[in-house]
């Protein structure tokens, strides 16, 4: 069963600045408040399948200035309508 702790005597400034972090994090001031908390008794668990790998780095890579026109015509030409199949 969870248990209910309350905190008492905080400053309105550190409440204000809770309120702001939990805002810009999406995140409830309870849910905040907790995860700090286990993250400073260093009980937070590890997200799950967070692992980011770069063994296949070197297949991918970014297109010239000129690839990109290439491509992009040719996506162009292809979005085209063809108003006598239409009629």
């Amino acid at each position: 069963m969870m248990k209910t702790i309350t905190v008492r005597r905080v400053e309105p400034s550190l409440a204000k600045k809770l309120k702001q972090v939990a805002n810009k994090e999406g995140k409830s001031v309870n849910q905040l408040v907790i995860d700090t908390i286990k993250q400073y008794l260093g009980v937070k668990k590890e997200k799950r399948f967070t692992v980011v790998y770069h063994d296949m780095d070197h297949i991918f890579g970014r297109w010239s200035d000129e690839e990109f026109e290439q491509i992009q015509g040719k996506i162009d030409s292809e979005r085209k309508v063809e108003k006598e199949l239409w009629a």
